[in-house]
């Protein structure tokens, strides 16, 4: 497998982890875990994401390093409100704590964890593919 169809592969994954993100916590009520993530934070991790996403698609198919490096900016925040969600989640913390309901995604924090950790992984990829020009 060469490194542009890596890049490509890992750039589906991270469209699934933020459609997954957003599907999962789009209702408050139907959330579970031991803190409701406002709606407002789970739309801007899909605002964000969704730009991500785009940014990076362009990139992708004319690489040049401006648009490489506001790509980057797009996913390092993406990354970041998804770890501090995930943090909120596993903490138990916030106004609005509530006992942990049934998930019929997954039993506890797995999934979230490996979403967000693997996002974190291939933003790391992909900064090391933007800041060494490995697609020009």
């Amino acid at each position: 497998m060469n490194l542009e169809n890596a890049v490509w592969m890992l750039t589906g994954l991270a469209a699934v982890v933020v459609l997954l993100t957003r599907m999962r916590l789009s209702s408050e009520q139907s959330q579970s875990g031991h803190a409701v993530v406002p709606l407002r934070v789970v739309n801007a991790h899909t605002v964000v994401g969704v730009v991500a996403l785009v940014v990076w698609i362009v990139y992708l198919t004319d690489p040049s390093g401006g648009v490489g490096a506001a790509a980057l900016v797009a996913w390092w925040l993406e990354v970041a409100i998804g770890l501090l969600i995930l943090a909120r989640w596993m903490s138990g913390a916030g106004r609005h704590a509530a006992d942990t309901t049934g998930d019929s995604w997954a039993e506890g924090p797995a999934l979230s964890i490996l979403g967000h950790v693997g996002m974190l992984l291939g933003i790391a990829f992909f900064t090391w593919v933007v800041l060494a020009d490995k697609l020009t």
